[in-house]
């Protein structure tokens, strides 16, 4: 029963996070070639795929609401729900969470883990909201490389690298759910009511989409360090090779978005 709780379980995640994943990049994407294209003052973007043509408009706001509007927000639940349970049912029911010779009692290691997708929330939330980003950037690269460090004390060397990544993935989830949908919520409900949408709320939605473009590259690495534990969480500096790692995907994550 656990492996096909593990398997059904992992196809989920993964599918759910292609999905939420290239939608954030998509728009990302869009957004730049929208506020860039000089040669389209109108806000139009012209593409072809899947044998159509499609012309794509950016508005700062709407005069109406039309009778559809699109959210793009359950790909991050489902993402993250499944991820959680994935976590329980491979780490904290499979054996996998600590070493045979730990001495912290099972319970309290569970409690460690839980406690810490909250927490880093918490943490990441208010760097970002009180420091400038020219600071909150290495700062934050410190806390990811602090935070494996610090749990490959308590757990096991997958089982750290893992919780690294259960710590990203919730703040990506609360990015979408407590800071970039009530932000959309609040200029669609300004709309229906005929008043003007206040735009900073779409900047500060905008930006935590940006981060989420950036905290997905560590977490993607991370999934696949199960693969390469010789040069991951089984390396003898595995917090150091997650901090190389990190800072490496982030140059690449730049450069992509730069070149497209």
């Amino acid at each position: 029963m656990s492996d096909w709780a593990n398997l059904l379980l992992r196809w989920l995640h993964l599918f759910a996070g292609i999905l939420w994943i290239g939608q954030t990049w998509l728009f990302m994407w869009l957004d730049r070639r929208l506020e860039d294209a000089v040669e389209n003052p109108d806000g139009q973007l012209y593409m072809v795929h899947s044998g159509g043509f499609y012309v794509v408009e950016k508005r700062p706001g709407l005069e109406t609401m039309p009778k559809t509007l699109h959210w793009f927000k359950w790909e991050a639940a489902v993402t993250w729900a499944s991820g959680l349970a994935l976590l329980v049912v491979v780490y904290y029911m499979g054996g996998l969470l600590q070493e045979p010779d730990a001495e912290l009692p099972q319970w309290a290691a569970i409690a460690i883990g839980l406690a810490l997708l909250p927490i880093g929330w918490i943490v990441y939330d208010s760097l970002w909201r009180f420091v400038p980003p020219r600071v909150a950037t290495p700062i934050s690269w410190l806390l990811i490389v602090g935070l494996a460090w610090a749990l490959a004390k308590v757990f096991s060397a997958r089982a750290a690298y893992l919780h690294v990544g259960a710590v990203l993935g919730t703040i990506m989830a609360n990015n979408v759910w407590q800071r970039i949908i009530p932000a959309q919520q609040a200029m669609v409900n300004a709309i229906r009511e005929g008043r003007a949408p206040d735009l900073t709320l779409g900047v500060r939605a905008k930006e935590r989409s940006k981060h989420n473009t950036f905290i997905v590259v560590p977490l993607v690495m991370i999934m696949l360090s199960n693969h390469f534990p010789t040069l991951t969480y089984a390396h003898d500096q595995a917090w150091a090779m997650l901090g190389g790692l990190t800072l490496l995907g982030w140059a690449a994550a730049w450069l992509f978005r730069k070149a497209t």
